[in-house]
């Protein structure tokens, strides 16, 4: 029984994100941007905290390589990879600015930030949104329902509708997934 209970669970997530418009047009718009940031030489750049440190390498990781399609590869950067950046950083400055201060040495004007945070008040994040800001960086946020400090940050903000956080990174790597899919499709299909 729990099992089935613990897949309803996951599937009923992912219906009532199904069925918010807002929630659609926000990722299809977001799909739009990282299309127009690919268009004029720019990249994408992840970040996370534990599992959405693994969603933010896996979907930098379906960028860099393919997703559904042979096709080249599109520049994407996870900033939760690099153990000698994140301990020299976490280190010398603090653990805070880990996302930021690489946000502030590779973001450009027009790149692409997706910051996912299931609370959506992970200090690391906020201060690297932040950062994407100063820079002219477009950001992207998957985060769960509740209020949060992601609220007013994210050019784009997709609220998966749900306070638990397994179901949260549950549906926001079919976001993330969807998310290339359109980008693949729209860069080499159309």
């Amino acid at each position: 029984m729990f099992i089935q209970d613990y897949i309803q669970s996951s599937i009923d997530t992912k219906k009532k994100v199904l069925e918010d418009k807002t929630i659609i047009e926000t990722i299809a718009k977001a799909a739009d941007a990282i299309v127009d940031s690919y268009k004029n030489g720019g990249k994408v750049i992840t970040a996370g905290n534990g599992g959405s440190a693994g969603d933010a390498q896996h979907i930098a990781g379906e960028l860099v390589l393919k997703f559904y399609i042979d096709r080249p590869g599109l520049a994407a950067i996870s900033l939760s990879t690099d153990t000698s950046v994140l301990t020299a950083i976490g280190n010398d400055a603090c653990f805070e600015n880990v996302f930021a201060r690489q946000i502030q040495a590779n973001g450009n004007k027009g790149d692409i930030f997706l910051a996912i945070s299931t609370s959506g008040n992970s200090v690391n994040i906020i201060n690297a949104l932040e950062e994407a800001r100063k820079k002219g960086v477009v950001t992207i946020g998957l985060t769960g329902e509740k209020p949060c400090k992601m609220d007013d940050l994210c050019d784009f903000l997709i609220k998966v509708p749900s306070s638990d956080t397994p179901k949260i990174q549950e549906s926001q790597m079919m976001i993330g997934h969807i998310l290339c899919a359109i980008v693949e499709k729209k860069l080499f299909q159309e």
